[in-house]
């Protein structure tokens, strides 16, 4: 304890992304010491990289959008599966958070009379999401550093937390190290907010950054937290495909959104081959109606492009298993072909998607205002995650609340686009907020030193074991197995054989082994790493294997359908007594009966 340097706080936000710094700013107006960690340097988290916008139902390109329409949507998307107390909050306070950014110096993209623009996405009804560009993320992470960074906020830049600490029951701290020098580092908090967005490095191919290991998910199970829908993972149908350096970056889904197609090698929009007769009746209505939007393009015309993301990777993947996919495994989107009806479509594309120009430009060697891009699915996002209360965000162990990509419940099954961006901004404000409120309600609790010591054994085993399993390779064959056992069309032989896999790494793990010392050691940090990665990992396979049907971003081709028997229930992972892997179904909590007319009058 005497060479660990301690940091004491009301509370604690792990993650600096738009949930974590949401979440500071919050609990910070309220009056609370704030400690923000992040693993990586401030303003560089995975926020930054989302790019289509951000869902609201601010009505200002389609009037007939009010948040009834999007906690419609939201919850269709999501299979009904979704915590609908999340998703009433979140269709309800989403355009006052837009609004709230704005104010906060937001420069969002413009309509012609100055109100902020909004464009079609995936599954929503109307166009909903407000936009900068296809750099929306790192706008809302520059206005919120630059809102928050004057609020005597204590930021941790390049630390990892490893572990939670815990007395009677409750959070009291964390222990962890910074990255550097590898030292280690105590933090006293009697709230403490998880804000470290997902688990897409479980996977070879991915549109994550390299922090996103699973790091919160873990940390709250091993606190005995539960752990809520981990079988549903939304691959996003569009990443690149080509060069090999670059597959999996994604490609947003604003391309579909201004118009791109998506064609097979035969030049067919092939998307129109299987459109659900929901969708095919908006059309009509749509058309019916003669709706015209600000662009003045028909309603009758949204392209089936635009459907959810886990209809649209299955209907890749299709089409490349059918052999009609691109030379390099996936299919084409094309964006240049909207030179037919806009003489200045190059400047156009270049206005409206610069980063999606210059990605292709520098990275592929393709000028997307004159030449397809080849795309593919990509692991994406994590919609299960810690369970949480729909209210406050605090999970089932007192005082640890959870925010952003690593809190569940909003998205049930899949999650419609830009929806995550409005979430960060709704559930951070609230998870900062009731941590305040529980920080100021109770005291500081005593720190256990048998626990920080075991926490500093677990960090420093690795270097004691110079020349044992690399790090490296243990990771490399997990990705391997989740992206072939647990992708996107999935069967129990194949789980069952993953799980198997996960035990046998483990097994490898327990006796993985680094060179050199704690200072500038990245292989140590990847030790570290690994057991978050298996515990998603397996908490996603026992997930997906219970589940024996087909929902949103689960889909098992030995169970195709929806089945009334998994329609009621969420599924609930949690660390047993003896340490092993505990699942059980709990039942969906009824909904409202007015929020039941709102979705019944939606469907029509």
């Amino acid at each position: 304890m005497s060479d660990i340097q301690s940091h004491v706080h009301d509370v604690l936000v792990i993650g600096a992304g738009g949930a974590g710094l949401r979440a500071a700013i919050e609990a910070s107006a309220a009056g609370v010491s704030v400690g923000l960690v992040c693993k990586s340097l401030l303003g560089k988290a995975h926020t930054v990289m989302a790019e289509g916008g951000m869902a609201a139902a601010i009505g200002n390109v389609d009037d007939r959008d009010n948040w009834q329409v999007h906690f419609a949507d939201t919850m269709r998307g999501g299979g009904y599966l979704n915590n609908w107390v999340k998703a009433e909050i979140h269709a309800k306070e989403a355009p006052d958070r837009v609004k709230e950014l704005e104010a906060w110096g937001a420069v969002f993209d413009r309509t012609q009379d100055g109100r902020i623009l909004q464009r079609n996405f995936g599954g929503h009804k109307y166009p909903r999401l407000a936009h900068v560009g296809d750099r929306t993320g790192l706008e809302m992470i520059r206005t919120l550093q630059d809102h928050g960074i004057h609020r005597g906020i204590d930021v941790y830049m390049e630390h990892t937390v490893t572990a939670l600490l815990k007395d009677a029951g409750r959070v009291v701290g964390a222990f962890g190290y910074d990255r550097e020098r590898g030292r280690f580092r105590l933090f006293k908090a009697p709230a403490i907010v998880l804000a470290t967005g997902g688990i897409g490095r479980a996977y070879k191919i991915s549109s994550n950054s390299w922090e996103y290991t699973g790091d919160g998910h873990s940390l709250a199970y091993h606190a005995g937290a539960d752990l809520m829908d981990m079988e549903f993972i939304q691959f996003h149908p569009t990443g690149m495909v080509w060069p090999p350096s670059v597959r999996g970056i994604l490609v947003t889904e604003g391309v579909r959104g201004e118009g791109g197609r998506l064609l097979n090698a035969d030049g067919k929009r092939f998307m129109f081959d299987d459109i659900p007769d929901l969708y095919k009746n908006q059309v009509a209505k749509d058309a019916e109606e003669g709706w015209r939007y600000v662009t003045g393009d028909k309603a009758a015309n949204r392209p089936p492009e635009l459907l959810t993301r886990d209809h649209v990777a299955r209907c890749i993947v299709r089409e490349v298993k059918a052999g009609r996919g691109s030379p390099h495994g996936g299919v084409f989107l094309d964006i240049a072909w909207i030179k037919e009806k806009l003489p200045n479509a190059p400047e156009h594309i270049r206005k409206k998607l610069p980063s999606m120009y210059h990605q292709f430009k520098e990275l592929a060697g393709v000028d997307i205002t004159t030449t397809p891009m080849e795309v593919g699915p990509t692991t994406h996002y994590v919609m299960g995650g810690v369970k949480v209360d729909g209210l406050t965000q605090m999970s089932s162990v007192p005082g640890l609340f959870a925010a952003g990509e690593v809190g569940a419940g909003l998205h049930g099954a899949n999650r419609l686009g830009g929806n995550s961006l409005s979430d960060l901004l709704v559930f951070g404000k609230r998870a900062g907020e009731h941590a305040a409120l529980w920080a100021k309600e109770h005291k500081h609790g005593s720190i256990d030193e048998a626990q920080v010591d075991a926490a500093a054994k677990a960090a420093l085993a690795p270097l004691d074991r110079p020349g044992s399993e690399n790090p490296y390779g243990i990771q490399r064959d997990l990705q391997e197995t989740m992206q072939a056992h647990v992708g996107i069309v999935r069967s129990e032989p194949e789980m069952g054989r993953a799980l198997d896999d996960i035990a046998a790494l483990r097994g490898r793990a327990a006796s993985v082994g680094i060179d050199g010392n704690r200072e500038y050691n990245p292989g140590w940090h990847t030790c570290l790493d690994l057991p978050n990665l298996l515990t998603v990992s397996e908490a996603i396979a026992r997930s997906a294997l219970d589940r024996r049907e087909s929902r949103g971003g689960h889909f098992r081709e030995d169970y195709p359908d929806k089945s009334p028997e998994f329609a009621g229930h969420n599924t609930i992972v949690s660390k047993g007594q003896d340490g092993s892997m505990q699942l059980r179904r709990e039942p969906l909590k009824p909904m409202r009966d007015d929020l039941k007319k709102i979705i019944e009058e939606q469907q029509k």
